[in-house]
């Protein structure tokens, strides 16, 4: 999900810097706008850095000749078309009365008034400012427009005097930017084991035996786990991926090493899902050298890997258990299939073949088959957005009268 971050001219805003950390560590993509008076506290670099996105200082961008650039000139209109929500911290009395009134003669004003996304302010200014009667109407006008208030605290300010109108503190602007995307924290008591990629399988030093798993899947679902408020251990074969922000990541190759690594950790789950790719068969000898071509054919035995799954599944007790099944043909019935004989809560089922659900593709097509002979199938759509629909299937899962009386384990 994409964040604007409106950077205004205050003290403050040096504590935007962190807040874009902590945003990007629970996975938004942050774009900064910074009002000209906000470079006079802290340097767009700063935030370039941080975001690795350029920062939007003006509203007319200039060429080499010093002409402004037309693709500029309506840039706001493209970033206001494209975010998800408008966050504006430290938000000025200067720039609250903008947005009250409508006006638009910098970036950030003029964006205001372009976007539908949800709107989160957070003042901090002087406490005669944030008290004087302009500023309290003008408060009022954006709440009653629907703009969300992060009200400042109370304290020591850095004009000297003491009072309401130091920012409020990060965890509740981020609480408040959860709630106006109905971001939810309803993980917050599980500790969920996530198994991702594809495993290798040796045959010599130089060959091994694998699949087109990108890991995708299964990294989407650790990130919207723990943006959640769950405890997420990723265990992943290879991957291109970088480990998400607020995991617990074990990197293994085979699926020998991934069994070992989930058996290690299921106890401490309460939810598993095993969204990895993992080789059914691996040679059943490994060569120490590499083998030479000959003219000659080859043949290779190869011998079952573990059923990670089926041993986990004989110490389910109250956990909820989730297996992925990619098929070409027969989708329901295989599905059906694995959803009995892995002991599964839920399975979820593509068609790799189908147009936009097969390997290292960004998006997905899936069927949700649950055990209580629930099938719904989800329309094309973003890994990321797939994960949240299987997450709330897990939830709705948890609430069924045999699940929601069952003891919980300890998320440690």
């Amino acid at each position: 999900m994409r964040i604007t971050l409106g950077v205004t001219g205050g003290v403050a805003a040096y504590k935007a810097a962190e807040l874009a950390r902590r945003l990007q560590q629970d996975g938004f993509s942050v774009q900064v706008v910074m009002t000209r008076a906000a470079r006079e506290f802290v340097a767009p670099l700063t935030f370039a850095a941080l975001t690795g996105q350029n920062v939007i200082t003006d509203l007319f961008a200039r060429d080499t000749s010093g002409s402004a650039n037309l693709e500029s000139a309506v840039e706001h209109i493209a970033v206001a078309q494209r975010t998800d929500l408008l966050l504006v911290v430290p938000a000025t009395a200067d720039i609250l009365a903008k947005f009250a009134r409508g006006l638009a003669d910098d970036f950030l004003s003029t964006l205001f008034l372009a976007t539908a996304a949800p709107v989160v302010v957070a003042p901090a200014m002087n406490v005669n400012m944030w008290q004087h009667p302009a500023t309290r109407e003008n408060i009022e006008m954006l709440r009653a427009r629907g703009v969300r208030i992060v009200e400042p605290g109370e304290g020591y300010l850095a004009c000297g005097m003491t009072g309401q109108g130091r920012l409020a503190e990060l965890e509740d602007i981020l609480a408040a930017v959860r709630d106006a995307l109905h971001l939810k924290r309803d993980f917050e008591t599980e500790t969920v084991l996530v198994t991702a990629g594809p495993t290798c399988e040796d045959l010599d030093p130089v060959r091994y035996l694998t699949n087109r798993s990108s890991g995708k899947m299964g990294y989407a679902l650790a990130q919207a786990a723990a943006r959640r408020g769950a405890k997420v251990i990723l265990v992943s074969g290879p991957t291109a991926l970088p480990a998400p922000d607020g995991v617990q990541f074990i990197p293994v190759r085979s699926a020998e090493e991934m069994h070992k690594a989930v058996l290690a950790s299921f106890s401490s789950c309460t939810v598993a899902i095993f969204a990895a790719a993992v080789a059914d068969y691996r040679p059943a000898a490994r060569h120490a050298h590499k083998m030479k071509r000959t003219k000659a054919p080859l043949t290779i035995e190869l011998e079952p890997t573990p059923d990670i799954i089926a041993d986990v599944a004989r110490h389910k007790a109250d956990r909820l258990l989730v297996g992925f099944a990619a098929e070409t043909d027969h989708l329901a019935e295989n599905a059906r299939k694995k959803l009995a004989a892995k002991n599964a809560d839920l399975i979820v089922a593509n068609d790799v073949t189908a147009q936009g659900a097969g390997f290292d593709l960004d998006t997905n097509i899936v069927t949700l088959f649950s055990r209580d002979n629930r099938e719904t199938p989800l329309p094309l759509m973003s890994k990321s957005e797939a994960a949240q629909r299987i997450l709330d299937e897990l939830v709705r899962l948890r609430s069924l009268p045999h699940t929601a009386s069952a003891s919980r384990r300890s998320a440690g």
